[in-house]
């Protein structure tokens, strides 16, 4: 498990409301960013978008925004690393909900020719990290990609998807525009992300107000991710978990940092405003449930990791049942057959 330390603090007030696009430079597809309110009609509509969209623009728009971005440059570096893992180039690439491009400098050239970075807020697209690899910049919601099936080798998505209201729809339009044999690698929050925050706020509302609102939003659960990837149509799947455990100087230096990184709380059903003295109170219980020996608190970050590939002929399938040569109860004789000629010679 990481451990990173928080160490620059500044309080900031957000404005009321984002910044319209206008001669950004980028590549706005219409059919890309959903319209107000809009969702699938089997989806559950749980997050607000449009306030979504308002928040990443902010953080985006921040004087310093990579003195907050050090969660989401690990956790994509951790996604560049898997891709080098994969003996193979991508001449074309996708990055769903890219943010300010936190996967696409860790990776080079020689690995992905060209890269699309697709993403709701346009003030994210306009201040992306620099990369040598050709970028194309796409204003477009992960839940309605504006894309042509088979098109891209690779798609990447890393702290995106669980902000999305239908998450099988995401999948599956990933699926889509993958070419056959394309891979997908993906990260995203898993449930047990700032577990801390979660149970501190809860406790304190409770006492002070005798019942709590979820303020931490709701997470995908891992054994469930397994069964969304391959109802999607993906195949030879991994998925597994990590921590990050990050150490800030109190309760609201960390939600300070949230705020930073534009993963403030959307759920239609968040509580519109918390008592100062609950407030207060969470902090206190905070610090008292969980600090360190340094004083400091620690916030758990769940990173669930996924892999899917898109089914081609080349790829290997497993075995017809019944087909197999040898029994799982002779291996255990070829393996005492080879000791016994390791002892003669």
């Amino acid at each position: 498990m990481l451990r990173l330390t928080r160490l620059c603090l500044l309080w900031r007030r957000p404005p009321a409301a984002g910044v319209p696009a206008k001669n950004l430079g980028l590549r706005e597809v219409a059919t890309g960013v959903s319209p107000p309110g809009s969702a699938s009609l089997r989806a559950l509509n749980i997050f607000d978008r449009v306030l979504k969209r308002k928040q990443k623009n902010w953080a985006a728009r921040q004087p310093e925004p990579m003195k907050f971005d050090y969660l989401k440059e690990e956790v994509g570096s951790r996604i560049a690393d898997r891709v080098y893992d994969i003996a193979r180039d991508f001449p074309l690439a996708l990055d769903v909900g890219s943010g300010r491009g936190y996967i696409a400098q860790h990776l080079n050239k020689e690995t992905v020719g060209k890269f699309f970075q697709a993403d709701i807020a346009e003030n994210a697209l306009k201040n992306t990290l620099e990369t040598e690899i050709p970028a194309v910049r796409v204003l477009a919601d992960e839940e309605f990609l504006p894309f042509r099936e088979n098109t891209f080798d690779l798609v990447v998505s890393s702290l995106s998807l669980h902000w999305v209201n239908d998450l099988p729809r995401a999948l599956e339009q990933i699926h889509y525009v993958l070419k056959p044999d394309g891979v997908f690698i993906g990260a995203m929050f898993g449930g047990d992300t700032l577990y801390e925050l979660r149970c501190s706020l809860q406790l304190a509302e409770t006492e002070r107000e005798g019942g709590f609102s979820p303020h931490v939003s709701p997470f995908t659960a891992v054994n469930d991710l397994g069964h969304l990837l391959g109802r999607a149509g993906f195949n030879t799947l991994t998925v597994d978990t990590d921590e990050i455990q990050v150490n800030y100087p109190g309760m609201f230096e960390l939600m300070e940092d949230l705020q930073g990184m534009g993963e403030s709380n959307c759920a239609w059903n968040r509580k519109a405003l918390l008592h100062r003295d609950t407030m207060l109170a969470a902090a206190a219980v905070y610090r008292e449930m969980y600090k360190n020996e340094d004083g400091s608190v620690p916030a758990t970050y769940q990173i669930y990791y996924m892999i899917g590939w898109k089914y081609h002929d080349s790829q290997a399938r497993p075995a017809e049942r019944g087909s197999a040569t040898v029994s799982f109860g002779e291996l255990g004789k070829i393996s005492n057959l080879m000791s016994q000629e390791k002892k003669s010679q």
